[in-house]
């Protein structure tokens, strides 16, 4: 038992690294790739540059975003794409609530 006393604080500072820190991480990646490959045509989204647009075409991992009011289209990655975006419905429900 003696022996064994010095690892215990080395432990447990272990234990509240991972909960606090690497656990929360992995959580919000699982979340953003349930959401990437969850991604259907007409979705509204933002990438991790800040652009927001419209879901054309889904091929794979490459996505056909429209963008603009001249409907601008790009091809990104799915692993380009940050967020989905608020449609304006919600976003007027949220505020009115």
């Amino acid at each position: 038992m003696q022996q064994f006393s010095g690892l215990i604080i080395p432990l447990g500072f272990l234990a509240i690294f991972y909960f606090l820190i690497i656990k929360p991480q992995k959580t919000k990646e699982k979340k953003i790739k349930e959401m990437r490959n969850n991604l259907q045509v007409g979705d509204e989204i933002i990438t991790i540059g800040g652009i927001y647009g419209k879901v054309m075409k889904i091929k794979e991992d490459v996505l056909t975003i429209e963008v603009g009011m001249d409907k601008t289209k790009l091809t990104i990655t799915k692993w380009a794409v940050g967020n989905l975006a608020e449609s304006s419905t919600q976003v007027t429900e949220s505020t009115e609530a």
